[in-house]
């Protein structure tokens, strides 16, 4: 696990989900939104993102405390299971430069910690549903039962492509307007235009009915090139993942044939492909790659996998 966090610490460029809400009076609106409130100060808003480090793939969209509220937002075009485990590495991390580096662990004093909010804002392709909450816990052997850990984390993920959460909508408007230029986007890319013209042509269509107006003047071209570096980087990301399982598959399925073939049996050869091309299956739809391709070259740990899954006892 150690070897995929470290791939994963190197820069990116910032998106354009962070850049709106990278504004303090836009940030306090959202959160409002989300939370029922009516703070007006945005000043009162620390921003605590961690800018050099992500984890897991995570893009450090916005971390902040609001009146002893650590809030993380997170801006994600996928959905993974593991959304929880990158909350609650994040969250640490950020305790962990915030208080505890300024704090004493062993002092007979308690450490006040603002109470963790995790918000994935999901505006992918796929149907997903209007709001959705996911648990660290879904990640432990399925043996054991929820209450049974002694750490757990929720991501809430909201659905904010267009027409979902309108009530969110109506009470931030920034987020609705976002919303509606992606969907502008990818209208532009169905009737046939590369991602670079429907880039052009979702900036003109929302300029002219005021979408985004001034950030879209102001800053055509960064915002241009912040959308084309984001398409660019889920495009490499979906191609090595389907690269990476592909590859995993045929090691596994050959796996398959010498497991059955030093069996002598045909039945060997059969069962063994059938068997990890359900893991593989299970492993996919779980996005865990890493696992399928050491799967697919450790026996060892192939097994307990198959354990894990219910596949082989």
């Amino acid at each position: 696990m150690g070897k995929s966090i470290q791939k994963h610490q190197r820069e990116y460029k910032d998106r354009l989900f962070k850049k709106i809400f990278s504004d303090r009076r836009n940030l306090l609106e959202l959160y409002n939104a989300l939370n029922g409130t009516s703070y007006d100060n945005p000043d009162d808003i620390v921003v605590n993102t961690l800018e050099d480090v992500i984890y897991l793939g995570m893009k450090n969209d916005i971390s902040f405390i609001l009146k002893n509220i650590l809030s993380l937002y997170e801006h994600q075009s996928t959905i993974s299971p593991n959304l929880p485990l990158r909350g609650m590495l994040y969250i640490a991390s950020v305790i962990r430069q915030e208080i505890v580096n300024t704090e004493d662990l062993y002092s007979s004093r308690p450490i006040a910690l603002p109470l963790p909010k995790f918000v994935v804002f999901y505006n992918g392709t796929r149907e997903e549903p209007e709001r959705r909450e996911m648990y660290l816990h879904d990640l432990y052997p399925p043996q054991f039962r929820a209450w049974e850990a002694d750490l757990d984390c929720r991501a809430v993920v909201l659905n904010i492509n267009v027409g979902h959460n309108m009530e969110i909508m109506k009470k931030c408007r920034k987020l609705e307007e976002y919303s509606i230029f992606v969907a502008r986007i990818r209208r532009c890319q169905n009737e046939g235009n590369d991602i670079g013209e429907a880039v052009d042509h979702a900036v003109d269509d929302c300029i002219r009915e005021g979408v985004l107006e001034e950030l879209l003047r102001s800053q055509r071209e960064e915002v241009r090139s912040m959308l084309l570096t984001e398409y660019d980087e889920e495009r490499h990301i979906e191609n090595e993942r389907r690269i990476a399982a592909d590859e995993a598959y045929a090691r596994g399925a050959e796996w398959g044939r010498e497991a059955g073939l030093a069996e002598g049996e045909k039945k060997g050869l059969a069962e063994g492909e059938k068997l990890f091309g359900e893991l593989t299956n299970l492993l996919l739809k779980a996005s865990r790659i890493e696992d399928l391709q050491r799967a697919a070259e450790d026996t060892g740990y192939r097994r307990k996998l198959y354990r894990e899954f219910g596949l082989r006892s």
